[in-house]
C-alpha cells in the first residue's frame, strides 16, 4: 500500500458537515469510509462504497475530483485537500476481486437494460442485487459504453471493466452483445417477450458536426469515432483538433501515443470545458493550445480559421476578416456528441427533446409507460458519476413501478 494513502486518511478532519460528501454527485460517505479504512476494516469500507456507487472503482479513477470531493475539502482552503479518490481507488480496486456475490432472493420481475455503459451497468447491478432478472442488450461486443470505447486505456484500464463483467455475470445478469435495439429488435419486442420494464442507457454516440465546408474530406475525422478504434486511423505527423473538452484532451493524448509529432487544440474563445486536470496531462504529453481561433472551413491542407475579437470580459464579440490556413495532416472534430434517434423512431410514445434527448420524470420514466432512462441519453454528455447518480434513481423508479404492477 502506498504510504501516502495512509497519511492522507490521517489528515481527514471528519467534519460534522462534510462538504466533500455533499458535493459528490452520489454523496459517497467519505468521512465514514476513511474511518473504516483507518480501523483496517477494508471489506466493510469496500462494501459500503459499492452499495452507494456500483462503479466506485471507475469513479475513483476518472472523476473530476477537483470540482467534487477534493475541490470542496476544507483543508484545501489553506493547504492541499485530502486525496480521498486515491483512498477510494485502493479500497474499491482491492474489494472488487474479494467481493463475495450473494444472489438475492428472486423477485417476480424482469427488466431489459438497453446499453451497457455507466448508466446501464449501474441500473443492472442495483436491480440484480434486489432480486430482479436483468438482461443487458449491448450494441457493441463489450460492455462499458464510453468507458470502454471513449476513455483511453491509459486513463481507465479496460481490465477493470472486464472484472466488472465477471462480477455481473456472477450476479446472474445476462448480457446480449452485438444487438442493436431500434434496429434488430425494438422496445415493443421486449415487452412482447415478457419484460416488465425497460431501462435505456444508450448514451450519446452521434458526433456533433460543424456544418461547414470540408467536413466530409478524407483528412477529417470525429473525435469519438477515433477514440473507439485509434489503430484504424493514419493521422500523419501533424494533427489539428477542434474543441477543448475532455474528449478533445483524450484525442490529443491518444494521437501523441499513436505517432503524431505535433498536436494542437483550437478554441474560438478563452474558456474551455475540459477539467484543468485533463488539460494539464495533455500539456505534459506535448499537446499545444491555441485560443481565439474560430473554425470556418477545412481544406485538404488543414483547417481555416478566423481570429476572434474579444471584449474586456474575454467574451467573443466578432471575428477579423482575414482567414488563416493552418497546415495539418489530419483535422479531428471534438465538439461534443448527441444521441442517436433509433429508439425514438421505432417506439410509439417515446419522445425526445429538441436535442433528441429522452424526456423523463422525477422517477426516471420516459413518456412511454414502463420505459425508464438515465445518463447521457437524458442530460447530454456528462461524467460517469452523473450517470451513476441518475441510474440509481431510475432503478428505484423501476422497482417501485414493478411492485405496483404486481
Amino acid at each position: 500500500m502506498a504510504l501516502h494513502i495512509i497519511s492522507e486518511a490521517a489528515r481527514c478532519l471528519n467534519c460534522k458537515k462534510p462538504q466533500c460528501q455533499l458535493n459528490c454527485p452520489v454523496h459517497t460517505p467519505i468521512p465514514h469510509i476513511i474511518q473504516l479504512f483507518k480501523e483496517n476494516k477494508l471489506k466493510e469500507a469496500g462494501a459500503e462504497l459499492f452499495e452507494n456507487n456500483p462503479l466506485s472503482v471507475v469513479c475513483a479513477t476518472v472523476c473530476n475530483h477537483e470540482t467534487q470531493c477534493a475541490g470542496h475539502c476544507v483543508l484545501g482552503k489553506k493547504s492541499s485537500p485530502v486525496q480521498f479518490y486515491d483512498i477510494e481507488k485502493y479500497i474499491s480496486d482491492t474489494y472488487l476481486d474479494q467481493m463475495q456475490v450473494q444472489k438475492a432472493e428472486k423477485k417476480d420481475g424482469q427488466v431489459a437494460v438497453i446499453g451497457g455503459g455507466a448508466a446501464g451497468m449501474t441500473a443492472a447491478i442495483i436491480l440484480a442485487r434486489n432480486g430482479y432478472g436483468v438482461t443487458i442488450y449491448e450494441e457493441k461486443d463489450k460492455i462499458g459504453g464510453m468507458m470502454q470505447y471513449g476513455i483511453p486505456d491509459f486513463r481507465l484500464p479496460k481490465t477493470i471493466l472486464a472484472r466488472y463483467k465477471k462480477k455481473m455475470l456472477e450476479m446472474g445478469i445476462k448480457i446480449r452483445p452485438n444487438t442493436v435495439m431500434g434496429g434488430d429488435l425494438t422496445i415493443d419486442n421486449l415487452f412482447r417477450d415478457g419484460y416488465d420494464a425497460v431501462f435505456v442507457g444508450t448514451g450519446v454516440w452521434r458526433p456533433k458536426t460543424l456544418g461547414m465546408k470540408g467536413e466530409s474530406l478524407a483528412n477529417v475525422h470525429f473525435g469519438i469515432a477515433y477514440l473507439a478504434n485509434p489503430s484504424a486511423y493514419d493521422l500523419g505527423e501533424t494533427v489539428a483538433i477542434i474543441g477543448m473538452g475532455n474528449v478533445a484532451m483524450d484525442v490529443a493524448r491518444m494521437a501523441m501515443r499513436n505517432g503524431a509529432q505535433k498536436v494542437t487544440l483550437y478554441a474560438r474563445g478563452k474558456n474551455i470545458s475540459a477539467s484543468s486536470h485533463e488539460m494539464a496531462y495533455a500539456q505534459l504529453d506535448g499537446a499545444e493550445f491555441v485560443f481565439g481561433k474560430a473554425i470556418e472551413s477545412i481544406t485538404p491542407d488543414g483547417p481555416v480559421f478566423r481570429i476572434s475579437i474579444f471584449d474586456e470580459n474575454d467574451k467573443v464579440i466578432g471575428y477579423e476578416e482575414q482567414r488563416e490556413q493552418v497546415h495539418a495532416d489530419s483535422t479531428i472534430i471534438a465538439v461534443s456528441q448527441g444521441p442517436k434517434n433509433k429508439l425514438i423512431l421505432t417506439t410509439e410514445g417515446l419522445k425526445g427533446s429538441e436535442r433528441g434527448l429522452l424526456i423523463t420524470d422525477e422517477n426516471g420514466m420516459t413518456t412511454r409507460e414502463g420505459v425508464f432512462a438515465a445518463g447521457d441519453v437524458v442530460h447530454g454528455s456528462k461524467t460517469v458519476v452523473h450517470a451513476v447518480e441518475e441510474a440509481k434513481k431510475a432503478a428505484e423508479g423501476i422497482m417501485q413501478y414493478i411492485k405496483a404492477k404486481k
